[in-house]
């Protein structure tokens, strides 16, 4: 019996079989690695928590400023259907609220120990830096409470 030569092309090299064995490592590496992040719970969780929040915050915003919109068009016609007696009233109203919270807040400063007063001018500032909002949810009120007035008296 004599030996046939054995065909080149059908017995790969060592060098061949080494790039066979990495790029099966890869695959299998890479395989591993998605069913480890399917069988991670706790990361899927912590993922769909975070794109969750990220909606409601780009829904809070969205609705924020439909509401700002809203606002602004329901002082607008607050102040053009409002009779000027009335809006002149109304600023004499305030005024007398803004000198008697200006007394009333002298003698409570006076008498307020340390701490609350700090806390106070810290809630107080905060309030400040909101005013638009403030005076845009008042508006919006009185235009509700005009609406149910002048419904009432239709009746």
């Amino acid at each position: 019996m004599t030996k046939q030569p054995e065909d080149q092309e059908s017995t790969p090299t060592p060098e061949e079989l080494r790039e066979r064995v990495e790029h099966t490592r890869d695959e299998l590496g890479q395989t591993v690695e998605a069913l480890a992040a399917k069988a991670d719970v706790k990361a899927q969780a912590k993922e769909k928590t975070a794109e969750l929040k990220e909606q409601a915050a780009e829904k809070a915003a969205y609705v924020a400023d439909q509401l700002r919109e809203k606002t602004a068009l329901a002082a607008q016609l607050v102040k053009e259907k409002t009779p000027d007696p009335v809006l002149d009233k109304a600023a004499q109203a305030a005024a007398q609220v803004r000198d008697g919270a200006a007394r009333a807040g002298h003698i409570a400063a006076e008498r307020t120990p340390d701490t609350v007063r700090e806390k106070a001018e810290t809630a107080a500032t905060m309030a400040k830096a909101n005013r638009t909002p403030l005076f845009a949810a008042a508006a919006a009120a009185v235009v509700v409470f005009l609406l149910l007035r002048r419904g009432r008296k239709r009746r």
